[in-house]
């Protein structure tokens, strides 16, 4: 209960950041920095795949659509189009943030931390 109750409170800060977080990113990927946008970019890609597809946060769409290719038709279609834009994206994805996946599994850190 005590976890619930702390991201219900987190969320209701945390909710109102995102939207300025992606106001600010429309913005800078505009204008701004390009290494500041491609981070931007990022977290809102661990975001949706933790949220929206039930992913590992520190994983990328892409990484988790490779891992799912064979069970998930999503996941397959992600493949599809991002090979469009750079052949074996996913793949490649999978096999740069993999062994961190690997990593924070084996060391538990994925685990409940407000008991």
């Amino acid at each position: 209960m005590k976890e619930r109750l702390a991201g219900f409170l987190l969320m209701c800060a945390v909710v109102p950041l995102a939207v300025l977080g992606y106001l600010i990113l429309w913005w800078v990927g505009l204008f701004g920095r390009v290494d500041r946008g491609r981070a931007g970019v990022r977290a809102l890609d661990h975001f949706v795949n933790a949220t929206v597809l039930n992913g590992y946060a520190w994983e990328s769409v892409s990484s988790h659509a490779w891992r799912e290719r064979d069970h998930k038709r999503w996941a397959r279609l992600v493949i599809k189009v991002t090979d469009w834009f750079q052949l074996d994206h996913c793949k490649r994805a999978n096999k740069r943030e993999q062994p961190v996946v690997d990593l924070i599994l084996k060391k538990g850190l994925h685990s409940q931390t407000i008991k």
